[in-house]
């Protein structure tokens, strides 16, 4: 895949500005699209200048713009969507017509042109599902569709029929990636992240504020593991399936809370605001979600290198070097 010109939609954002970096690195020409709604200019500035490096800002919505770029490139990496609980529950029509008719345009511009995409999708497709750990194939278990909490789930499921029927009646090669809890560098507080804000408020001595009871429980995957699964699974010959992207690091979020406070040596303590209050009336949450990612092993490897502790070090230190004001975003 060395030298091959690539699309990465979202390549401004957390998940997207590691991949570019990995990507240059490994010898592809990029380009960005992005449209810096969630998204920030610094994290890929670096690569100015570049040769290899074309940025692009603009939105996924802009089919002519979609056209023009898939079309140059070889393959793409759509990774642009309305991300975060937060963002979702306070702007759910946007984040709707983002995730739904933005991975249309994708799609469509691919079929147009031949060219095999990966789509990243999200833990949330599970929703209330607490087997564990779990498989591609378990169901799914959702509340009302009138709570904005599921929109994004739904929404996100319409991008995975999307990519799974453009492969079976359009022969488009498709993958699915089902990221869980992506964490590390470059990832903010805003909408809420619940490391960086923890990471954040440490370090300003302020109170942890767990949502809930704090006895949900969660693992958490470092970027860079993350991303070698995305470029291994989009260098496979795999089309038309869906993958799991995870730890299998079990951990509560009230202790994930003491853990952050003894690593940064803060004299934080720790809050508990309801859910009502964090979000919205009736917020659901899940009680626990843990990946089965022996179908991405089989296939490619995939196995996490980074512990939990050493995740939360790595944002840690990226908070401590000032790289992003610790002020809450």
């Amino acid at each position: 895949m060395n030298g091959r010109q690539v699309l990465v939609t979202g390549g401004g954002g957390f998940i997207g500005s590691h991949l570019t970096d990995a990507l240059l690195k490994r010898g592809n020409g990029v380009t960005v699209l992005d449209d810096f709604s969630t998204g920030r200019l610094e994290n890929v500035a670096h690569h100015d200048g570049h040769p290899r490096f074309d940025l692009v800002t603009g939105t996924i919505l802009n089919e002519a713009l979609v056209d023009k770029l898939v079309e140059r490139v070889d393959t793409v990496y759509h990774l642009a969507a309305a991300v975060g609980v937060e963002l979702i529950v306070k702007k759910p029509l946007q984040s709707l017509v983002t995730n739904i008719r933005g991975s249309e345009i994708v799609f469509e511009m691919a079929h147009r042109y031949r060219k095999k995409v990966l789509i990243t999708s999200t833990s949330e497709i599970y929703g209330k599902n607490t087997n564990g750990p779990l498989k591609e194939d378990e169901d799914r278990i959702l509340g009302s569709p009138l709570k904005s909490r599921w929109s994004y789930s739904t929404a996100k499921a319409v991008d995975e029929i999307l990519a799974y029927t453009y492969w079976k009646e359009k022969g488009i090669p498709t993958v699915i990636v089902r990221l869980f809890n992506t964490v590390g560098p470059r990832q903010t507080g805003a909408y809420g992240m619940v490391i960086p804000r923890f990471v954040q408020q440490a370090l300003r001595g302020e109170p942890l504020t767990v949502h809930g009871t704090g006895k949900q429980s969660r693992c958490f995957l470092h970027v860079d593991d993350a991303v070698r699964g995305i470029m291994a699974l989009m260098d496979s010959p795999s089309a038309g399936e869906a993958f799991n992207l995870g730890s299998q690091e079990e951990v509560t979020i009230e202790e994930l809370a003491r853990r952050v406070i003894a690593l940064t040596g803060s004299s934080s303590g720790i809050s508990h605001l309801a859910y009502d209050q964090a979000y919205e009336e009736g917020f659901e949450d899940m009680a626990r979600r843990v990946p089965d990612t022996a179908k991405a092993k089989r296939l490619v490897g995939f196995v996490p290198t980074m512990k939990l502790d050493d995740i939360l070090e790595s944002v840690i230190d990226y908070y401590k070097k000032g790289a992003v004001s610790t002020q809450t975003s």
